[in-house]
């Protein structure tokens, strides 16, 4: 057997609970694919995005569900051995990814204030319009279940607001164009004990401002880091309570809010106080 189908086969049968099943579960459960679909699945180089790729290489070869499929690397700037180490667990893992090249890591390097914003930003756009190009009607992020809970737990503690990562959005500048998250069921231990069992290495942060995360499993010292660090630590008293604040974001008690926002326009629980 050779190995990238030893790397399907751990997909399929020792993760197919853990990995396999959620990544079907996710697209099941928000309706992220519908037949005749093109997705450009968007691949950073991270462990991450390389086994979401796996998944969609399996589902695409055995979905009911006719979709196609196109694999896009996007080069803001890697260095060298960033961007070799892709080409080669792409080759390794034949994924037949389409690499193409901006200037993104020039442009944010005169950024003073927000870098990691603007990048995020120029990245998605770059996306789009490269996978409308390449007649792509989505395009799939691997954000995982982890990513979602700190996402929750970064808009509380840093921006004031309740706000969660949805499973997947209608793009507000490409016309006609869906970000999907088919990982969002997937735990990321999961997909760690995966990449170590098939002796994998990724690339972890491709920003050359943080040359020293080449490859690993772990991040620099950046807020999602923080409450990574604090999910891990409250897991110690309560093993359930990130899948606790998973489900909170799907059961939220508006008999119990006293302010939300809906279409930009605010509400208070005192608009309709009295009227009860």
């Amino acid at each position: 057997m050779k190995f990238y189908e030893e790397v399907e086969r751990s997909l399929q049968k020792k993760y197919r609970k853990e990995i396999w099943l959620r990544f079907i579960q996710g697209i099941k459960e928000y309706q992220l694919i519908q037949e005749g679909d093109h997705i450009a699945v968007c691949i950073s180089g991270g462990k991450d995005s390389m086994c979401m790729a796996k998944c969609f290489q399996l589902l695409a070869r055995h979905s009911e569900v006719p979709f196609e499929v196109t694999y896009l690397v996007m080069d803001p700037g890697y260095n060298a051995i960033n961007k070799q180490r892709i080409l080669d667990n792409a080759e390794a893992l034949q994924i037949p990814i389409q690499m193409f090249e901006t200037k993104i890591f020039d442009i944010v390097a005169n950024e003073d204030e927000s870098p990691c914003y603007l990048c995020a930003k120029m990245r998605r756009g770059y996306l789009y319009r490269e996978a409308q190009r390449n007649g792509c009607n989505k395009i799939a992020l691997a954000h995982h279940f982890d990513d979602m809970i700190e996402t929750v737990l970064m808009s509380m503690f840093y921006s004031g607001e309740i706000k969660t990562m949805m499973p997947k959005l209608h793009s507000a500048h490409y016309a006609g164009m869906e970000l999907i998250r088919p990982m969002y069921r997937v735990r990321e231990a999961d997909i760690i004990a995966w990449k170590r069992y098939n002796g994998l290495e990724f690339i972890q942060c491709a920003c050359r401002f943080t040359e020293n995360c080449v490859l690993g499993d772990n991040g620099g010292g950046s807020k999602r880091q923080e409450m990574k660090a604090l999910v891990k630590e409250l897991r110690k008293e309560s093993p359930l309570i990130d899948r606790n604040i998973f489900s909170s974001m799907q059961n939220i008690n508006l008999d119990a809010i006293i302010g939300w926002r809906k279409d930009g326009e605010r509400h208070h629980f005192l608009d309709t106080y009295d009227t009860v």
